[in-house]
């Protein structure tokens, strides 16, 4: 895979297997075969974490070339270190700051892009990746060469976790990714993206999608009709540690409040409540695809609808499009003032980009995907 004949796109399953035989992509240990996702690399965590006074931004130096991030910052803001090999819990409300097992060397035509994994925002852990002295989270460089760091901060619960953990995922781009809205409609067109979440599986027609920069997708605070139904869920103020090395192990109900439609289908959101809520539509990404959510304009400063993004090639299709969608999960945050919602409101979007090639592996088909035939889900942490 020369830079000569590399293609523009998002880089898929096989050609991250080769950024990592030519070191673009190294560790302090062996990168592992389950890391390798169908558009990008879960990052893990390293041997300790720095416990911050508070959050920094991000910005250039002069002598950015002799200082990394814990040389520049460590006499302000870290106040003690933890070692994580054996385990470690991070308390919610502080802010932690890990340096990763990964670093990258990456090529003049190749950038970055970070964002925290599904489970971590279900969870509402606020990650957000760090590089050596550049003015931006989670937007890594064309042609930056060095470690990368995790900035962590518990929102509703304290976490357990450890060494060789992952919170967090990159992809790699080359040139420009994203699907022009014309291209978007022609492709929903000949192989639909949005379905109705009803039994009779039917695309939503041409008509009446939205794209602007990306398909506009609506809140569903109507479930399945019925007054009992369960349409989201409230973070509990109070509630134990949640040990990330343990699946289908925490009650549910010791953590969230379930919400029940109202029979206005509306729901008013209390400023930095968390909530998970769910898609009006189910969504699908074609094997030549991915896709991420990303700010709705019109929500921005009063409502954060989403910490995890990304949506890798298959979500909602299968190997050969048996799968008719998959409903997107929410993680919600509302900001400074109560926010009234109601069902069918347009709340978010998601933005296409094309892949470099096929994956050779695509999501659900035999990576052990967690949320791909998903309704409204909680993380994979939980049991009922």
């Amino acid at each position: 895979m020369s830079t000569t004949t590399r293609q523009a796109g998002i880089l898929p399953y096989q050609q991250i297997k080769e950024l990592i035989a030519l070191g673009v992509v190294a560790a302090d240990s062996p990168i592992e075969d389950r890391q390798i996702q169908p558009a990008s690399l879960d990052l893990r965590l390293g041997v300790k974490a720095f416990r911050l006074l508070s959050s920094f931004l991000p910005e250039r130096s002069e002598i950015g070339h002799r200082l990394g991030v814990m040389d520049a910052f460590q006499e302000d803001l870290v106040m003690y270190e933890i070692d994580l090999r054996g385990g470690a819990i991070l308390e919610k409300g502080h802010v932690y700051l890990v340096p990763l097992l990964e670093r990258l060397t990456l090529t003049k035509d190749l950038r970055a892009r970070a964002n925290p994994k599904s489970t971590t925002g279900r969870l509402d852990i606020f990650t957000r990746v760090i590089t050596d002295l550049c003015a931006s989270f989670d937007d890594i460089e064309a042609g930056y060469k060095g470690p990368l760091y995790l900035e962590i901060v518990p929102r509703s619960f304290a976490i357990k976790l450890k060494t060789g953990m992952s919170l967090n995922q990159v992809r790699f781009i080359a040139g420009s990714a994203a699907v022009a809205d014309g291209q978007l409609r022609k492709l929903h067109t000949a192989d639909p993206l949005l379905f109705h979440n009803r039994s009779t599986e039917e695309p939503v027609p041409s008509r009446d999608i939205r794209i602007d920069r990306g398909l506009f997708l609506k809140i569903d605070l109507q479930g399945q009709g019925s007054d009992q139904d369960i349409v989201g869920y409230r973070a509990k103020k109070n509630s134990h540690i949640i040990d990330l090395s343990k699946i289908g192990h925490h009650p549910a109900l010791e953590f969230w409040e379930p919400i029940r439609r109202r029979k206005d289908d509306s729901l008013l959101l209390e400023p930095e409540e968390f909530y998970i809520l769910a898609s009006k539509e189910r969504i699908r990404v074609p094997p030549g695809y991915a896709a991420e959510m990303v700010a709705y304009e019109a929500a921005c400063g009063e409502v954060r609808t989403h910490y995890a993004g990304f949506f890798d090639p298959g979500f909602g299709y299968g190997s050969r499009g048996e799968v008719k969608g998959t409903q997107v999960v929410l993680e919600v945050r509302p900001h400074d003032v109560p926010f009234l919602i109601h069902d069918g409101q347009t709340f978010f979007k998601v933005q296409y980009d094309k892949m470099t090639e096929i994956p050779s592996q695509l999501y659900g088909v035999g990576l052990g995907s967690s949320y791909q035939q998903q309704a409204l889900t909680l993380s994979k942490h939980f049991k009922a």
